[in-house]
């Protein structure tokens, strides 16, 4: 019979794991060992922990280029930890970041995005710094820190904590940018690099683009002057020379400052929770940052009224991919199910806490019909007047909504740094992939302004969620909205360029859709290609820009509808080779 020991070893050797980091698949290793953890018990978890002392000397000693070249999205930079993320490539991508500020005096342009008109006013303004429970998250870190405090620049030290809170402390602060090592969502192997300038939001792609320049340039040259790879890195509470934070006091400076815009009274919101036994709240960190949060946030559990799931350190988020979803949600919807109270508030916080879903226990809430809800509960109830941001995939219900209030819908393509241009003007800015913020908070997305919002909507109307959104689909018509991706045969210029096929669906074209053939009113192209049909139903196309994959997004104004314009969509991408 084969021991514990016995099969380490074979599980070792089939991950080609020696004295070579690069040919070492850790990771693959450390999925088959949460299995066994998860099936077999707590015995497996000191080999847990003995693999990953491996890849953290791999994240230390790395001197090897990236796996992937370095590529900054519309959320950063994300990559597999060790491989991709080191020591070495994150004081790099550093180093390309303080080369944009050291570009100011002779490139003022860059100022506009930035937010600062200069070097010294940066350095001076300094950068937040901060990581989510990633592992190695303190390391990397402290790599970023040692660059930034070489090249002059004050470094205010938030330590473990969340992307909108880091993005609120940048505003309170004053700060000229911030940086948080985050892959957000993405599965456990995963690190990442976030850099949002002076306006607290995604960075603008004329400075990613840049950041992207320099760091491949750095990383061919194998060098920079603001980087050390030979001197110890100092652990951030070890130095003396930066500025350690309270980063969730200064999101809740954010939000009283700002009460009179939003109309969101966090002291008056959480005093009501305590008060209100009828009120249960269930909140699931999956592990991540936000479990460091929501104690402090709520200040107290309200008699066990206050529920909070998954809130223990696990860097491996227990196997799962670790992100708000039907089926990561179980947890919360049962325990809800289990309650006595009359009200409940469920909700599941991706790891950087910067995305949010919520349910009350019978129905579960995507953010396509929770941001139009939010538009719904600021303009209706509020008595806020103002125009709604959502991504051009995102549910058409918050149209609905603008069309009857006769205000504005700003629809840009997807990712949360196209809302710039109606920041400060739009009542909420939301898209389908569970992000949200509102006017007079910050630009970026944030999973505790959803949920302050989702417990002011049922206090304030005494009324689930579910029943919240019930009451505003009898007024203004109820939406449909699903989502899904497939693995195609191409990817790139290559997928771009067989996307281009589907032109043939213009206005007027007929499509099947189940039994029934639809025409196509409108389309619009901003990104990939969305179909509006007569009936208001549509369905959305677009092409991945770093996999092999098109993401659909459908919407149809009855249940039984959805399935049949996935299978349309699928049709389509059939007909034109992709599948």
């Amino acid at each position: 019979m084969m021991t514990i020991t016995d099969t380490v070893r074979d599980l070792y050797k089939s991950c080609n794991i020696g004295n070579d980091h690069s040919s070492s698949d850790y990771f693959t290793l450390i999925h088959k060992l949460v299995e066994k953890r998860r099936d077999e018990g707590e015995a497996w978890q000191k080999y847990l922990d003995q693999v990953y002392l491996l890849v953290m000397d791999e994240i230390v000693t790395n001197r090897d280029r990236p796996r992937d070249q370095i590529t900054f999205g519309t959320s950063g930079w994300r990559g597999v930890l060790g491989k991709d993320l080191c020591v070495r490539s994150v004081s790099f991508v550093t180093a390309a970041i303080v080369e944009l500020y050291q570009a100011l005096d002779k490139e003022q342009e860059l100022a506009s995005f930035l937010g600062v008109t200069s070097l010294q006013e940066a350095q001076g303004k300094g950068c937040v710094v901060g990581f989510d429970n990633r592992f190695g998250g303190e390391v990397l870190a402290a790599a970023v820190i040692e660059v930034l405090v070489r090249a002059g620049f004050t470094v205010h030290y938030a330590g473990e904590s969340t992307t909108g809170v880091l993005s609120a402390a940048l505003l309170e602060l004053g700060a000229a940018f911030s940086i948080n090592l985050t892959p957000s969502h993405n599965p456990l192997e995963y690190g990442g690099f976030k850099y949002n300038a002076a306006d607290a939001g995604p960075a603008a792609s004329e400075l990613t683009d840049r950041i992207t320049a320099n760091a491949r340039r750095i990383i061919e040259a194998n060098a920079s002057s603001l980087v050390s790879l030979t001197a110890p890195l100092v652990p951030p509470a070890q130095r003396t020379d930066i500025h350690p934070f309270d980063a969730l006091a200064s999101w809740k400076a954010l939000v009283r400052r700002n009460v009179t815009v939003h109309g969101l009274e966090l002291d008056t919101i959480m005093a009501a929770f305590q008060e209100n036994h009828d009120l249960c709240v269930v909140i699931d960190s999956v592990h991540g940052a936000s479990r460091l949060h929501v104690a402090p946030l709520f200040e107290g559990d309200a008699g066990g009224r206050l529920i909070h799931l998954r809130a223990d350190d696990d860097v491996t988020f227990g196997g799962i991919a670790p992100e708000p979803s039907s089926v990561n949600m179980q947890q919360v919807g049962e325990t809800l199910q289990a309650r006595a109270e009359r009200l409940k508030i469920g909700a599941i916080i991706d790891p950087d806490g910067d995305r949010i879903r919520f349910t009350d226990g019978s129905v579960e809430i995507s953010m396509n019909q929770f941001g139009a809800m939010a538009y719904h509960f600021l303009h209706e109830v509020k008595g806020k007047r103002g125009m709604v941001a959502k991504t051009v995939a995102t549910s058409n219900l918050a149209n609905a909504l603008a069309l009857a209030f006769g205000e504005q819908v700003f629809e840009p393509k997807v990712g949360f740094k196209e809302f710039k241009p109606v920041i400060g003007q739009a009542l909420v800015c939301f898209e389908e992939s569970d992000g949200i913020s509102v006017i007079g908070h910050t630009p970026e997305k944030d999973a505790y302004i959803g949920l302050l919002l989702a417990m002011d909507m049922v206090l304030t109307l005494d009324l689930n969620l579910g029943d919240y959104l019930q009451r505003i689909e009898n007024e203004y018509g109820a939406y449909y909205p699903d989502r899904g991706g497939l693995t195609v045969s191409a990817k790139g210029e290559e997928l771009k360029a067989s996307l281009q096929r589907l032109h043939k669906y213009g206005g007027g074209a007929v499509v099947r859709v189940g039994a029934v053939d639809q025409r196509i009113a409108e389309v619009i192209a901003i990104d990939g290609r969305k179909m509006i049909f007569e009936d208001g139903s549509w369905l959305m196309i677009r092409p991945s820009g770093t996999e092999p994959k098109v993401r659909f997004y459908v919407e149809s104004r009855t249940v039984a509808g959805t399935g049949n314009l996935v299978q349309a969509a699928r049709a389509m991408l059939k007909e034109i080779g992709l599948l």
